[in-house]
């Protein structure tokens, strides 16, 4: 009878991963209507009020219609914002409801988390996003320019967002901590992003304050893919979304191998 070595092989190595992703997926999908129907309600209630006030008294880029200029930014804040909910409140209620640790006992390395909270961060964003176009194309015509830039911008964006949720599902202990970085932290970063104006329109001190908020960037880029015009450069903006993008994942990664708040 041959012996059997005492280091075999594993067959089932890689084999959390897709679960864990699994997981995290139909954990949005199975409440689609919370996750995904409410943004795009949301998102079109400010559609109907900024147009109905603005349109025809302001015209950006001198001939894009104010809708058309809205568009994009209501697109990019629900996904920013739905992005960043999906791993933090997922982290959040498992560590509350004490089921956090069917994460930590099977064999699953800290690439392999980051990687199935971040990618399905970025599915609930490109899902919202997706169906807010659709649904504006109902009152206007919105075709883009170039749908690569588009996609691209829209991805890392939500990837930033996503890790920025994972960051701060892993820091917080308790809703009123989560609430606390979600309300001081993401909601005026997003708000001040551009969303509902050129940064062309403000003073100049603003102007310089909004360069400094990386979002602006995303939601920058997104526009470009639209309408092949921006306010700034889209390699720039690239370039800062990139950047941002690769630092917050070296540090989340960093974090879940340190089991930060994981093993305590």
């Amino acid at each position: 009878m041959k012996p059997t070595p005492l280091l075999q092989p594993r067959t089932d190595m890689g084999s959390g991963f897709p679960t864990l992703l699994r997981k995290e997926l139909l954990r949005f999908w199975k409440v689609a209507f919370q996750t995904i129907a409410a943004p795009v309600v949301t998102a079109l209630l400010y559609l109907l009020v900024f147009a109905h006030v603005l349109e025809g008294r302001v015209n950006i880029y001198g001939t894009v219609p104010y809708t058309s200029f809205l568009i994009p930014g209501l697109m990019m804040m629900s996904m920013l914002q739905n992005a960043f909910a999906n791993p933090s409140s997922s982290l959040i209620q498992s560590r509350i409801t004490g089921n956090l640790v069917f994460i930590l006992l099977p064999p699953l390395s800290h690439r392999e988390i980051f990687s199935a909270y971040l990618l399905s961060a970025i599915v609930r964003g490109l899902c919202v996003g997706a169906c807010i176009w659709i649904v504006a194309l109902f009152f206007v015509a919105l075709p883009a320019a170039n749908v690569l830039w588009v996609l691209v911008f829209a991805i890392l964006a939500c990837g930033i967002m996503g890790t920025l949720g994972l960051i701060a599902g892993l820091w917080s202990e308790k809703f009123d901590q989560l609430a606390a970085f979600q309300n001081f932290l993401i909601m005026p970063a997003t708000f001040l992003s551009g969303v509902f104006y050129s940064i062309h329109s403000l003073p100049p001190f603003w102007q310089a304050v909004s360069r400094w908020n990386p979002l602006f960037y995303t939601i920058d880029g997104m526009r470009y893919g639209f309408f092949a015009v921006s306010d700034v450069s889209p390699w720039h903006s690239l370039l800062v979304v990139s950047a941002v993008f690769i630092a917050l994942c070296f540090f989340a990664l960093r974090l879940l191998a340190s089991g930060y708040k994981l093993r305590s």
